[in-house]
């Protein structure tokens, strides 16, 4: 029996029809690309050019000034009055002032006792601290468990407040403002806010408070987070990376030449009357803590960054969770600059050059401009530019800059410089994540308000193990895939068959492999990788 061909099964009509598909497509695409296509390529690379120069500038800049920082700059101390809280053998304790310690949370089974231990065992006079637990959970499982916990801490003499809310309204922000009406909170001077799984060393207030004490123009200590499991994988060694540099270098920027940087949320310290002469918690975006930030410090307070005060706490480990961290972390700053642009325009207590700062580098230029550039630039503009040679990126822009940005990012994390390829190719990648909630923050659509609480795994010893049975259970494919990230690497590898097929911008190596980081991240295995312990 004689063997079946294509040629034997198909028609030559559908070999001409194909053809004839083809050349019409190429006809269309020579009409349009000259007077549409290639005029709206160029502008976009002249539109993101102009943002990566924004971005250098800002970088370089907040290079120069944190390095005249550690060469010449004082330390908090020498800046700000700080002298060591002492007793008075005639007022007693009561010389030492009232503290409130907040820990709001939402069915944390995994870490309730870690979060609430560590803040009970904080070392302050245990009549001048109130210890209030602010649980909004729905499983009532876990909302008996950390009730149990309060009540055990309280039969070994700590002063602790379990308070419940019979809704959620406002997540956390709801939560804090609710916990700050209790009669009992009158009596406070200052609150220490800790997220679920934030562990503060016991001398942690004895570091904070003098600050606030001696020097009553600061409304906010903020300290530094410390990861207890950055080394459990890849991903979270190269969230280390991206935050070490917030903290080492935006914050302390902030902190020391404006007085001014966005509270993280929890491991900080605040003056309750700075919290009351702003406003209060606001639940009108996602990043209630930047929104409070922001409006005390248009009341004129300041605030100081102790990088030196480090208090322990966990990354997410999965990227389901990392993925809804990232959403809310991008998508509420945007939605805040959308809320507050004219507000801070009109204020008239903070200098011109506060204003600037503000509404510039920190709102536009890192929470916008940041993300838009770099996935609009490197992911959908140059590779572009491979189907439409026509149109030309010089090379400082899509080179040179690009490279001193990364090298300025990384060097917050020396330990891992081993990892920079690495780190570059998830940012690209989470970089359309940020771009698509930054959008939906400008224009307030979608999931503009959407609140998920990040997952935790418990403490350091458990993670492994708690990890690997988190995974397991990810393994069906749809919840696995993610369509946009998959469609972002199609795209980027296509237009690397067409670089290596007409030779146009020699960048096919880089697409290459910008689209295998899109489709690992597209099939959900980022969060699989071995820990990297080098």
């Amino acid at each position: 029996m004689e063997r079946l061909t294509t040629t034997n099964l198909l028609p030559d009509t559908f070999y001409g029809t194909r053809d004839d598909i083809t050349e019409q497509f190429g006809i269309m695409w020579g009409q349009i690309k000259a007077p549409l296509i290639v005029p709206l390529l160029r502008i976009s690379v002249f539109v993101c050019l102009a943002m990566s120069v924004m971005l250098f500038i800002e970088r370089v800049y907040m290079f120069v000034v944190i390095t005249w920082l550690k060469i010449f700059g004082r330390k908090p101390e020498k800046r700000y009055k700080w002298e060591s809280l002492k007793d008075d053998v005639e007022l007693g304790n009561s010389s030492y002032p009232m503290v409130l310690v907040q820990i709001p949370m939402y069915n944390e089974k995994e870490v309730y006792q870690l979060s609430i231990g560590a803040a009970c065992g904080l070392s302050w006079p245990s009549d001048r601290i109130i210890v209030q637990v602010l649980d909004d959970s729905t499983d009532p499982i876990t909302k008996n468990l950390v009730e149990i916990e309060c009540q055990r801490w309280a039969s070994k003499g700590i002063n602790i407040k379990y308070e419940v809310r019979d809704n959620r309204n406002g997540y956390k922000a709801g939560a804090l403002k609710e916990g700050l009406k209790h009669s009992y909170v009158k009596q406070c001077d200052f609150v220490a806010i800790f997220d679920a799984d934030f562990q503060p060393e016991p001398d942690f207030l004895w570091h904070t408070i003098p600050f606030l004490v001696h020097n009553p123009e600061l409304s906010l200590v903020q300290a530094r987070w410390k990861y207890v499991n950055a080394d459990e994988c890849l991903m979270t060694r190269m969230q280390e990376m991206s935050l070490d540099y917030h903290f080492s270098v935006e914050q302390e920027v902030g902190s020391s030449t404006y007085t001014f940087f966005g509270f993280n949320g929890t491991a900080g310290v605040w003056r309750i009357a700075a919290i009351d002469e702003a406003g209060g918690w606001k639940d009108r975006t996602t990043v209630e803590d930047m929104d409070l930030a922001v409006r005390a410090s248009l009341k004129g307070w300041k605030f100081l960054f102790l990088g030196c005060i480090k208090v322990k706490n966990e990354l997410p480990s999965t990227l389901k969770a990392y993925r809804y961290q990232q959403h809310r972390w991008s998508c509420g700053p945007a939605n805040l600059f959308r809320k507050m642009c004219m507000e801070i325009v009109r204020n008239k207590k903070v200098s011109l050059w506060k204003k600037v700062h503000v509404i510039y580098s920190f709102f536009f230029v890192r929470k916008v401009v940041a993300h838009i550039v770099t996935f609009v630039f490197y992911v959908v503009i140059l590779p572009a530019t491979v189907l439409v040679p026509e149109v030309e990126v010089p090379k400082w822009g899509a080179v040179y800059i690009p490279v001193i940005i990364t090298l300025l990012n990384a060097a917050g994390t020396p330990r891992s410089l081993h990892l920079l390829v690495f780190w570059i190719l998830f940012e690209n990648v989470m970089s359309l994540h940020r771009t698509k909630a930054t959008f939906i923050g400008l224009l307030e659509v979608g999931r503009v308000n959407e609140w998920i609480v990040t997952e935790k795994l418990g403490d350091a010893l458990k993670l492994k193990s708690a990890t690997k049975a988190f995974r397991k259970h990810r393994m069906r494919l749809g919840d696995r895939i993610h369509l946009l990230e998959f469609a972002a690497g199609a795209y980027l590898f296509f237009c690397g068959c067409y670089d290596i097929a007409f030779g146009t911008n020699h960048y096919f190596l880089y697409l290459f492999i910008q689209a295998f980081a899109f489709f690992i991240v597209g099939f959900g295995y980022v969060g699989t990788f071995m820990p990297t312990n080098s």
